[in-house]
C-alpha cells in the first residue's frame, strides 16, 4: 500500500490516479474530507500529516509513504522525527519527501529550514529514500486567474526574468515512477520544466490559449512585497523576491532528472496552461 498525503493538491491530485491506474494499492491523505472526484477503489483517510500520532494509524501497513508538506507546516511544528518514526512502525520501506531546489541553491535559506529539517531525518530514518527538489511550479501561475478572468491583465514583478518552472503532472509523474520502481533508493533528483520562461512570455502562452489579448502590467519590487505580504510571513518574502528576480543561474538551468527518471523532456508551460485554462476564461 501506498500512502499519499497532500492527495487534494497540484502534485497529489494527478499522482493518485497515476498509482490507482497502475494497480497500487492507494491511501488518500487529506485533512478535508473525501474529495469529489477521488478514483473508485482509492481509500482514503482524513488526517493531518503535522500529527505524528494521528497519522500512526493511516500508516500501518503501508510499505510506502509519499511525503509532501503542507504551507503552513513549513514553517514549524512537531520533529519529523515523530511522523517518521510512525512510519517505520507501521511499516514503511520506502519514502518519497517533496522538497525544493533551493535546499541546494540557498542552503541557508531561513524559509526552506523545516524542508532541511525534513530531509535530514528522512536520510537518516534508515529505510529507502528518494527526495524530490523541484524547482517553482508552473500552477504559480494561478496567483494571476483572477486578474486575467476579469481584467485580461497579468500583474507581476520581473517580467523578464525567466526561470524553468514545472508542471506539478511531471512531478507527479516522477513520484509514481520512484514510489514503484527500484534504482531510485538514496537518490536526489532536481526537477525543472524543459525551457525558462519569463512572466511576460508566461503571459503570452495564456493569450494564445485564450485566443485574446492579455496585458503584461510589470510591479516594482515594493509592489509585489505589499502583495505578498497579504499571505506570506515576513522572512519568506525576500528571499521569494530574489529567487524571482535575482535568480542563481543554476535556478534558471533546465535540469535532466525529470527526462532521466520519465525517458521524456517535461512539459512545456504552454502545456500547463491548455489543462488550466478554465481557471482564466
Amino acid at each position: 500500500m501506498i500512502v499519499v498525503t497532500g492527495s487534494t493538491g497540484n502534485i497529489g491530485q494527478t499522482l493518485v490516479p497515476l498509482l490507482h491506474e497502475a494497480g497500487e494499492q492507494v491511501l488518500a491523505v487529506s485533512r478535508r474530507p473525501r474529495p469529489e472526484g477521488l478514483p473508485a477503489g482509492v481509500r482514503h483517510a482524513r488526517a493531518d500529516v503535522g500529527d505524528g500520532a494521528g497519522m500512526r494509524p493511516v500508516l500501518e501497513g503501508a510499505d510506502a509513504l509519499f511525503l509532501l508538506l503542507g504551507g503552513e507546516l513549513n514553517g514549524g511544528g512537531e520533529s519529523p522525527d515523530v511522523l517518521l518514526d510512525a512510519a517505520l512502525e507501521g511499516g514503511v520501506k520506502r519514502i518519497v519527501l517533496v522538497s525544493s531546489q533551493i535546499n541546494r541553491t540557498r542552503p541557508q535559506a531561513g524559509s526552506h529550514a523545516r524542508l532541511r529539517e525534513f530531509e535530514a531525518a528522512t536520510r537518516a530514518s534508515g529505510v529507502d529514500f528518494t527526495i524530490l527538489r523541484p524547482g517553482g511550479f508552473a500552477s504559480n501561475a494561478f496567483a494571476w486567474a483572477d486578474s486575467v478572468r476579469t481584467r485580461r491583465t497579468v500583474f507581476a514583478p520581473f517580467g523578464d526574468v525567466a526561470l524553468p518552472v514545472i508542471d506539478p503532472a511531471d512531478i507527479a509523474a516522477v513520484a509514481a515512477a520512484v514510489l514503484r520502481e527500484e534504482g531510485h533508493a538514496g537518490r536526489t533528483y532536481e526537477l525543472t520544466g524543459p525551457e525558462a520562461v519569463s512572466p511576460r512570455e508566461q503571459t503570452a502562452a495564456i493569450a494564445r490559449a485564450l485566443g485574446e489579448e492579455v496585458a503584461f502590467v510589470e510591479l516594482s519590487r515594493e509592489d509585489a512585497r505589499a502583495h505578498l505580504a497579504q499571505f506570506m510571513p515576513d522572512e519568506v518574502i525576500d528571499g521569494t523576491l530574489d529567487i524571482l528576480g535575482r535568480p542563481l543561474p543554476d535556478e534558471q538551468a533546465v535540469g535532466p532528472d525529470v527526462e532521466r527518471v520519465l525517458g521524456r523532456p517535461g512539459r512545456p508551460f504552454g502545456a500547463w496552461v491548455e489543462r488550466s485554462l478554465p481557471a482564466f476564461r
